[in-house]
């Protein structure tokens, strides 16, 4: 196997993998720019607001934090990532598919967010332990090689997905003058394009399973599973893993930084339209810097991880740079647009950053066997603490007048962001007392 890495073999594999994660990006974030539409529910023939809008986000995460995350990935170890993968890839476009007939049914606005809910549970789950296969993937076939590139080029690649997503979602449902309703056709456009993409992705992904299936049988691997066969998955270590400091570190840094992004992202427009006095189209093209900055600056960042080390380091200056972006959204002058468009900025440096030296990092503390529960561990907290702040965020701003509802919800992600640059320094001074786990060395040293 060791001959492979790095071969053209393992790039296709990559291709095959990224574009099932772009496809989910691309879904989970085809309405945030359109979350100003939520807060006039009588122009909306599905009749949504806020808070419903943020019921219906924070569906993304329940299966995923009722065990279900944490079993899947479980299951992952122990089946491998060819069948455990094929099943949610399946199951996120089947709850992709749901939320669509939601949007498109015509029921009450109770009855279609109830559905929409469901179906967002699906697509979450399945969405969540797809991307734990990808991971998993990718550390297997790159193992030894230029991990951290590869994972930040899938990081790239599928956030390219939410920059797609910001941007097309606003031009396939055009702005309404005041008195018009926006059809459910008209609203249901993003999630029809999402299902086409999600179809590319199974195709894709079924190409990887045959390429995967052909490198076990070259590599000389017994079964299905992918891990160590000589020192079987035991629920024991998966005990160990939870008594592992860094881990633990990383799993809630992991929470708390992508919560101050992510969440904010899913509220965007409704945030940066009064806050610096943009149309629609402007505030879709300041939050596409997000993902546009990861699509150039992840791969480059994940060079840098391989080649210089330092992982630690670069978490805690991606943690600060998403709090001084912040601290501009939430005080910044209002009615001046530079200063959002200066807030992407540091936050898309920040969401380079710290994905692209943590990610790479997991499998230096985490046995090989346990690989896929680990990822999962860490997805689970992530979605706990985004449903929460998903929930709170849409709260705030339904709660809240038009004026002071976007300056609150900043000011619980500074909040997010203090917590990010916390544990982002505990783990530096954790790798400097523990240099075995590698955390600050440079790919294959």
């Amino acid at each position: 196997m060791a001959q492979r890495k790095g071969s053209i073999l393992c790039w296709l594999a990559l291709a095959c993998l990224v574009v099932p994660m772009f496809a989910s990006y691309y879904f989970d974030d085809m309405f945030s720019t359109l979350s100003h539409l939520f807060e006039h529910p009588e122009r909306l023939e599905l009749g949504w607001n806020s808070a419903n809008y943020g019921l219906y986000a924070s569906g993304y995460s329940v299966l995923c934090i009722f065990g279900g995350l944490v079993i899947c990935g479980m299951l992952l170890d122990k089946w491998g990532v060819r069948i455990t993968g094929s099943i949610f890839v399946g199951l996120m476009a089947g709850g992709a598919a749901l939320v669509t007939w939601a949007i498109t049914s015509g029921l009450p606005p109770k009855s279609s967010i109830a559905i929409a809910y469901v179906g967002c549970m699906i697509f979450g789950l399945g969405s969540e332990i797809a991307g734990v296969a990808v991971t998993r993937s990718i550390a297997k076939w790159f193992k030894d090689g230029p991990i951290a590139f590869a994972m930040g080029l899938q990081l790239a690649i599928a956030r390219l997905g939410t920059a797609f997503a910001l941007i097309i979602s606003p031009r396939l449902v055009a702005t309404k003058a005041p008195g018009e309703m926006c059809s459910l056709a008209e609203t249901a456009r993003p999630a029809f394009l999402g299902l086409m993409l999600m179809l590319a992705g199974m195709i894709l992904w079924a190409i990887f399973v045959a390429m995967d299936a052909r490198f076990d049988k070259q590599a000389g691997f017994r079964g299905h599973v992918d891990a160590a066969q000589e020192d079987k998955f035991s629920f024991k270590d998966v005990l160990r893993l939870l008594k592992n400091k860094e881990f633990i570190m990383i799993a809630l840094l992991c929470v708390f930084f992508y919560s101050s992004i992510v969440s904010f992202k899913k509220f965007a427009s409704a945030i940066l339209i009064p806050r610096f006095e943009v149309p629609v189209e402007a505030a879709s093209w300041m939050v596409s810097m997000l993902p546009f900055a990861t699509v150039i600056f992840a791969p480059l960042f994940g060079i840098m991880v391989d080649k210089a080390g330092k992982g630690t380091r670069w978490m805690v200056l991606g943690a600060i740079l998403a709090f001084i972006a912040h601290m501009l959204l939430a005080f910044a002058p209002a009615g001046r647009p530079i200063f959002g468009y200066l807030s992407m900025i540091f936050l898309g440096f920040g969401y380079s950053l710290v994905p692209a030296a943590m990610w790479p990092g997991v499998p230096k503390i985490v046995p090989d066997k346990v690989l896929g529960t680990a990822y999962s561990l860490i997805y689970w907290v992530q979605n706990l603490g985004l449903m929460f702040f998903k929930m709170s965020a849409g709260g705030i701003l339904e709660s809240s007048a038009v004026e002071t509802g976007p300056v609150k919800v900043e000011l619980m992600f500074v909040g997010v962001c203090i917590v990010s640059i916390l544990l982002s320094v505990g783990l530096a001074i954790s790798s400097g007392k523990h240099p075995e786990y590698k955390l600050d060395a440079p790919s294959g040293k």
